[in-house]
């Protein structure tokens, strides 16, 4: 449950907790000093030195919950904020600590709540914190009132404080055996739930995309037999066309034009299909070395690899095969997708290279490396989303079809910078037999 509270439009998720964490601090502060109301002040005078103490320090807390309160409101400061309400809380429980009590008050317990606050906020390390100054603080008022600078409270004269080090020590140190543990726990919890918690967004992003790619099926799958049939009649047309003896070379030169984007539109309607209603890969011994050189021949005589780049291929040394555990069709269609990407983006006059190399036995990695003018930093995690793209003319559907088949294998891929400015794409295969 996420509490607004007046925060601003757009805040942080500290900034939700520590909303959540203020209104339950004034909870408790109310139920506490409904408790003190209850069964102490029927007895006691208001006028009792303990009795105003317990209520100066409830009543500060109250008016720094109001200023908490003040600063969510501004949308800043929230991690300032957060230390604030940690040192402030633990010196109210030592103020309730002094006058219930001393060294062993059973106050102490409010230092562990704290801690639990510290965790909730920003897990062990805020719950170390949040225990080294409530500890600190205790340790302080025991030792000053040994000391005989912190006297016992006047009006508790009969109540057995410890004001020697050895009726200190014992409840020292089982206090600190207790925020430990309780430290120590609060962390776990806190990182156990901060773990679900990224694992359940994960699973909302997931089936939000299978959604979305459900809708994509059902208008790709419409649209593809409509689309492909008049663009396979339309490229038939061309080719016939492009031969007559009758044509200028500007005639020829409209008619690449056509031929070009009537295939630029049959891949997007494949990859849309590709993307829209994946299968599941039919794991076999594949020949990886093999398939990067038949894509980089196709590559060579298509699109801009026939033209104005250069699409070439590095295998290791005296390598005629490496065997991988994958679809082939769908590690064909890997290749395709980061050599076409690589060939649109590239420069003119520069190269695509394919690159197969053997970091190890168990492994191959097959590198794309483009001449473009590489990936902002801003579009790295947004790379291999369905519909994202960052040329004029893309669609955003080769490289997220890339990805789904790298997840499906069990794979990994990356983006990199590389020397000549470009991008590098990085995919780490596991080499095996079936």
């Amino acid at each position: 449950m996420k509490l607004q509270l007046g925060l601003p439009h757009g805040h942080s998720v500290l900034g939700s907790r520590l909303a959540t964490l203020t209104l339950l601090r004034l909870v408790f502060l109310s139920v506490l000093l409904g408790i003190l109301g209850r069964w102490h002040l029927r007895d006691i005078q208001l006028r009792a030195f303990s009795v105003q103490v317990a209520l100066i320090a409830l009543g500060i807390a109250f008016a720094l919950a109001a200023v908490y309160g003040i600063v969510l409101r501004s949308g800043r400061y929230y991690r300032e904020l957060a230390w604030v309400q940690l040192v402030f809380d633990q010196a109210t429980w030592t103020a309730l600590v002094y006058v219930s009590g001393g060294a062993t008050s059973g106050a102490t317990s409010l230092y562990g709540l704290t801690v639990l606050t510290g965790a909730v906020i920003g897990g062990l390390g805020a719950a170390s914190i949040a225990a080294a100054v409530g500890f600190t603080l205790y340790v302080l008022l025991s030792l000053l009132m040994v000391a005989g600078w912190i006297p016992v409270p006047p009006d508790q004269l009969d109540v057995p404080y410890s004001i020697t080090i050895d009726q200190i020590a014992s409840p020292l140190a089982i206090n600190l055996l207790v925020i430990v543990v309780v430290t120590l726990l609060s962390g776990y919890l806190a990182e156990r739930l901060r773990l679900a918690g990224g694992k359940l967004e994960e699973a909302t992003v997931r089936a939000l995309q299978a959604e979305r790619l459900a809708y994509l099926g059902k208008i790709a799958a419409g649209l593809a037999h409509e689309i492909r049939n008049p663009l396979g009649s339309i490229s038939a047309s061309i080719e016939l066309l492009r031969d007559a003896p009758a044509l200028s070379d500007d005639d020829r030169h409209l008619c690449d034009i056509i031929r070009g984007e009537s295939s630029r539109l049959n891949d997007l309607v494949g990859d849309m299909l590709d993307l829209a209603r994946p299968r599941k890969p039919d794991i076999v011994a594949t020949d990886i070395a093999t398939a990067a050189r038949e894509v980089a021949t196709l590559a060579q005589r298509s699109g801009r690899g026939a033209k104005d780049v250069r699409v070439r291929i590095e295998v290791p040394e005296g390598i005629a095969s490496l065997s991988v555990l994958a679809d082939p069709a769908q590690l064909r269609q890997l290749i395709w997708n980061l050599v076409r990407n690589a060939v649109q983006a590239t420069a003119p006059d520069t190269a695509v290279t394919l690159r197969l190399t053997l970091p190890d036995r168990a492994s191959v990695i097959f590198e794309v490396e483009d001449a473009g003018a590489g990936i902002a930093e801003e579009a790295r995690p947004h790379l291999f989303e369905a519909f994202f793209t960052t040329r004029v003319q893309g669609a955003g559907i080769g490289l997220a079809v890339v990805k789904r088949i790298v997840e499906d294998h069990g794979w990994e891929v990356e983006a990199l910078g590389n020397e000549v400015g470009g991008t590098t794409f990085r995919v780490s295969i596991p080499l095996g037999e079936p």
